[in-house]
């Protein structure tokens, strides 16, 4: 933990949900960053516009997180989708394609710490921040949807699966 702390230390955050006690548990777990949160769309485009960060945490449902994603994508701002009603196979091939570096399901976000460093190190040594997402979550998703929860698509089980 001490060396994901480290590289999580300093970093500016925006975390973006409409539910308050989400907003609190996710700065709880991330007291090593400078952290800005957002309650609605239009509060988090505004931060998006008028500052810069280093990652944002988007709740795809109730902020308009795939908008708030283009915004990021456009600012160059490492985004991480989080969901607790948007998990499903649909929603983990859009938050990739429009340009997302992680999916978390809501959960699990008392790993946030974790999966954040997994993006920032990927990042780092510029590498396919899904390679790490597909390792952590495979089991989950195969829990989920199935083992064969990608068999029918194998040119995106490519693009997230390699290093």
């Amino acid at each position: 933990m001490m060396e994901n702390a480290n590289m999580l230390a300093g970093k500016k955050v925006l975390i973006v949900d409409d539910e308050a006690d989400v907003l609190e548990t996710l700065k709880d777990l991330l007291p090593m960053c400078d952290i800005v949160t957002a309650s609605s769309y239009e509060e988090a485009r505004k931060h998006l516009e008028s500052q810069w960060f280093e990652v944002a945490i988007l709740d795809i449902m109730g902020v308009s997180g795939y908008d708030l994603l283009d915004i990021c994508a456009k600012k160059d701002i490492t985004a991480v989708m989080l969901t607790a009603h948007a998990i499903s196979q649909d929603h983990i091939k859009k938050s990739y394609m429009k340009g997302a570096a992680y999916y978390v399901p809501k959960e699990e976000m008392g790993e946030l710490e974790v999966f954040l460093t997994d993006v920032l190190l990927a990042k780092q040594k510029g590498e396919n921040t899904w390679a790490g997402w597909y390792k952590r979550f495979l089991k989950f998703c195969e829990r989920k949807f199935g083992k064969e929860w990608l068999d029918e698509d194998k040119d995106f089980l490519n693009k997230i699966s390699y290093y």
